[in-house]
């Protein structure tokens, strides 16, 4: 009688992936395979919950997310549901790279924070495009490229920070001509002055 060989051995010992039976169950593979890190939006998980499981029923959905949320299974934050547990780190071309240059001491730059910042803001070539001494807004507002919105976030008034900004959470990639190029990585020599 022939031996079984290890590949086959070890295949008989691990149990088959359970397909989703539930609508939340199909919700969960749904926002996982989205991985999105702000989480999936109703729309995109119906999308993607009629294309992958022939399911489309917007009521059962929708009670299928209050369940899941009112369960602790999901997580939502504004329009957006997430997995309770799993994280999705955003792709590379939307984070902003932050180098803490010296930590401040006062208060915490927060959304909704106004802010007063003294920056320098420089192309990859080392040219200058923009600085200022002092220039204020809301944080998480949208008064500023979003890069600036996470880059400053958690800062402490006093603290300093250089940014690296990708094109996507700058000026994309038609640029704000003549200063900034179409798709540029923008560099930012930053000091929270103020928060208010």
């Amino acid at each position: 009688m022939p031996s079984k060989s290890p590949s086959a051995a070890a295949a008989t010992k691990v149990p088959p992936t359970k397909a989703p039976k539930t609508v939340l169950d199909k919700i969960e593979v749904a926002i996982t395979r989205l991985a999105d890190p702000t989480g999936s939006s109703r729309q995109a998980i119906l999308k993607f919950l009629k294309r992958e499981h022939g399911v489309d029923n917007p009521s059962a959905v929708k009670k299928a997310l209050k369940t899941g949320v009112d369960g602790g299974r999901l997580v939502q934050k504004g329009q957006s549901f997430s997995v309770k547990g799993v994280e999705f780190q955003a792709p590379a071309d939307e984070q902003v790279t932050v180098e803490e240059l010296k930590a401040g001491g006062g208060a915490i730059a927060e959304a909704g924070s106004e802010v007063t910042m003294k920056y320098r803001g420089t192309l990859e070539d080392g040219t200058e495009f923009d600085a200022a001494s002092r220039f204020h807004f809301t944080l998480g507002a949208g008064d500023v490229i979003k890069g600036w919105d996470k880059g400053i976030a958690g800062m402490r008034v006093g603290g300093k920070r250089k940014l690296v900004i990708p094109p996507k959470l700058g000026y994309g990639k038609k640029g704000s001509p003549p200063e900034i190029p179409p798709s540029a990585t923008l560099l930012f020599d930053v000091e929270l002055i103020a928060v208010k």
